[in-house]
């Protein structure tokens, strides 16, 4: 017999796996697209930057609604649009029907996180709390893992529409899902006598929650250059080969991803959250700066940067746990909605400056700015925690 937490892991846990499998879901696709609507590699861009934008930029109103109408409806018909509509890019004949359903897919996707950390919240014990929280993480960053060599595969075997009809029809049964089992979602508990009533605009405009979202946004950051550059920087400053170097960072995403699963345990377990997250921090941000610094060889690399990644996954979910206390009652919607909009901005704003300086001949400062980003998380993070509860610094105005 599955548990009712079980359950509910399953189901909000298969939703955020098709979110993220979804971002890296139209990369692949580019090389097929670029011939077939006769577009630039940069009109090609537009459909991450309509997707990834909107999801980002819709987060926070959508969390208001989660928090005002409930989360389960949100879920369903999210998850639904940004099915349908990555499906029915199998279809389009012109270019500017792709862009229109990436930016539709985007709306869609804007509601997961939102409604998610809403239903977790309101659904699962709070002794489980950090582990729900955790599996919330593996299972986005499975869909990141799998996207692209799933998509890639089934383009190669049947061709790229009707791997985009597939892919997208995957959405169908989790939607399914969620509407016959949705008794067991609950959302966020909402305490009508836990005092004065408090504007959302004023509660995201307080300081724990500004520091929150850069705490975000610079862990975000920090994780995106690590990602896009990596490779190039352990290739060019320390002579490492290709395909190792190409190891090394698999192995700083998958100590990263294990960490996550870890983080959930500290998280039910330990009582200061707050000291977890900044030393897991500090330790990936000095081992990020160290592999800079030091003329470390491949095995070395992949050894250390797997610890770096472990140390920053493992902070990950005690982050998530600490902005969830913070959140007063009923208002988990809105506050997660705009802190997490941070992860996808942090992700778009560091490639690109990054390359600059690697085109103007200075990849070896990127992996010290990436430590330099986490430090600078750091500091938003203890800001936020020093500061007064948001629920105080609202009713006082």
């Amino acid at each position: 017999m599955i548990s009712r937490t079980a359950r509910v892991n399953m189901l909000i846990g298969t939703g955020h796996f098709l979110s993220h499998f979804y971002m890296l879901v139209l990369p692949p696709m580019f090389l097929v697209w670029q011939p077939a609507f006769q577009v630039s590699f940069a009109e090609l861009g537009m459909t991450l930057t309509l997707m990834s934008g909107l999801t980002a930029l819709l987060q926070t109103p959508v969390g208001f609604l989660v928090d005002r109408y409930g989360a389960r409806r949100f879920l369903i018909g999210g998850t639904l649009i940004m099915s349908l509509s990555i499906g029915a890019m199998g279809f389009a004949t012109s270019f500017w029907q792709i862009l229109a359903l990436a930016a539709l897919s985007g709306v869609g996707n804007s509601v997961i996180h939102p409604a998610d950390y809403s239903i977790l919240s309101g659904s699962i014990p709070k002794e489980r709390m950090g582990r729900s929280f955790a599996m919330h993480s593996f299972s986005g960053n499975l869909g990141f893992a799998f996207g692209t060599p799933v998509i890639a595969v089934l383009m190669s075997t049947i061709g790229w529409r009707s791997a985009l009809m597939l892919v997208g029809a995957l959405g169908l049964p989790v939607v399914a899902a969620i509407l016959v089992q949705s008794r067991f979602l609950n959302d966020q508990v909402r305490k009508h006598d836990a005092g004065p009533a408090i504007s959302g605009r004023k509660l995201l405009m307080t300081r724990p929650m500004l520091m929150f979202f850069a705490f975000f946004l610079f862990s975000a950051m920090a994780g995106a250059g690590m990602q896009a550059w990596l490779i190039t920087v352990l290739h060019d400053i320390k002579g490492i080969d290709i395909v190792v170097a190409s190891v090394a960072l698999t192995s700083y995403m998958v100590g990263n991803t294990a960490g996550t699963l870890v983080g959930g345990w500290f998280a039910d377990k330990a009582t200061r959250l707050g000291a977890i997250t900044v030393g897991l921090t500090l330790i990936s941000a000095t081992i990020t700066f160290l592999v800079g610094l030091l003329p470390v060889g491949g095995i070395a690399a992949c050894v250390l940067l797997f610890a770096s990644g472990f140390a920053f996954g493992t902070s990950r979910t005690p982050r998530d746990v600490m902005v969830k206390d913070a959140a007063p009652p009923g208002q988990i919607g809105k506050v997660f909605g705009f802190v997490s909009a941070g992860l996808p901005l942090g992700g778009a704003l560091t490639p690109v400056p990054f390359g600059f300086l690697i085109d103007h001949g200075r990849p070896d400062l990127i992996l010290g700015l990436v430590a330099a980003l986490l430090m600078a998380s750091l500091l938003c993070m203890g800001t936020a925690r020093t500061a007064p509860s948001p629920r105080v610094a609202v009713a006082a105005e």
